[in-house]
């Protein structure tokens, strides 16, 4: 581990930079990189940043958004590469991983727990609800200016992961951070607008498919949803990851790990944990291969829809 002063004294010495973060990239990637990116190219720098995923409509108010590239568009080396909100190299798939092999350097961010330390450069908070909260600090002590288009990035990332302030992640600490964000013109209305009042019609199709699916365990306990990819398809949402779907499953009454089951390829299902707090979903979803925060994980399952369905369930109803 390095201090957060090292880290911006690496950066403030380099002057080509790439920034990655991880698959189906959510408000806490999106956000840590455009919030990054908005400050260090103020300073001059060359920046990059790419996803393998799209962007999700619902970022696109952010700026610079298109700015970000898909991986086999870096051509440079002898670059730095930054990576934001990732726990492990394994959240990004080969090309992101090709795309980065002429890095000269590696700078990891992130807040998760068990994070591999695989940089050159490692700070991982684990107690940070959000990696933007940590490039927030970050900018800090590099003396750059929080303006209102980073501003608006970071609170992104910072709302997203908080589930609005509701989540236990929630700190003394986060909420100075936000305030002073708004204070430096990071919009309310504009967030509130874009991610949560304007839902694509994607994502409410996708809704009722999952709620076609719903199941609770026989304890009460454990519910899921299903959408397969016949459905996603019909759906036009093939490339569309909605953050908030899963959230149903686990607002029952009663239930204390919601689960979302999502077809995204012949053989290929993605699972996502929601825990209301008594069970630690990211200890479930490491076991599976996958990662993430104790009350929100996910993971890739290889097979069928039916036999991911089973191969979970076995596990979490082990513990509800």
């Amino acid at each position: 581990m390095n201090s957060l002063e090292d880290i911006a004294s690496q950066l403030l010495q380099d002057n080509e930079l790439v920034l990655v973060g991880h698959a189906i990239p959510d408000g806490d990637c999106i956000g840590s990189m455009l919030g990054m990116a908005c400050a260090l190219r103020a300073l001059g720098k060359k920046v990059e940043m790419i996803l393998e995923n799209p962007v999700p409509v619902i970022y696109h108010y952010l700026p610079h958004w298109e700015d970000i590239k898909e991986p086999h568009k870096v051509e440079s080396s002898g670059f730095t590469a930054v990576w934001l909100d990732c726990s492990d190299q394994c959240r990004v798939d080969q090309s992101v991983r090709e795309a980065l092999q002429g890095a000269a350097k590696v700078i990891n961010i992130d807040h998760h727990l068990g994070n591999s330390l695989f940089g050159d450069y490692n700070f991982v908070d684990t107690e940070a609800a959000a990696s933007a909260e940590i490039v927030y600090r970050l900018l800090k002590k590099m003396s750059l200016a929080i303006t209102a288009e980073v501003a608006n990035c970071l609170y992104v990332g910072i709302i997203m992961d908080t589930g609005r302030f509701l989540n236990s992640n929630t700190t003394s600490l986060t909420m100075e951070i936000a305030a002073d964000l708004l204070r430096s013109g990071a919009s309310v209305e504009l967030a509130r607008n874009h991610l949560f009042e304007s839902k694509p019609l994607q994502e409410v199709m996708l809704l009722r498919f999952a709620l076609q699916h719903l199941h609770l365990s026989e304890n009460g306990q454990v519910a899921w949803m299903c959408i397969s990819l016949a459905e996603a398809q019909q759906a036009d949402a093939l490339d569309y990851h909605p953050e908030g779907i899963i959230n149903y499953a686990r607002m029952i009454s009663g239930v204390e790990v919601g689960l979302l089951f999502r077809e995204v390829a012949p053989g290929q299902v993605k699972v996502g944990f929601r825990s209301r707090g008594r069970i630690d979903v990211a200890s479930l979803a490491r076991g599976l291969g996958g990662g993430g925060h104790r009350l929100a994980a996910g993971a890739s399952i290889n097979g069928s829809l039916e036999e991911a369905v089973a191969q979970v369930l076995a596990v979490v109803k082990d513990v509800c």
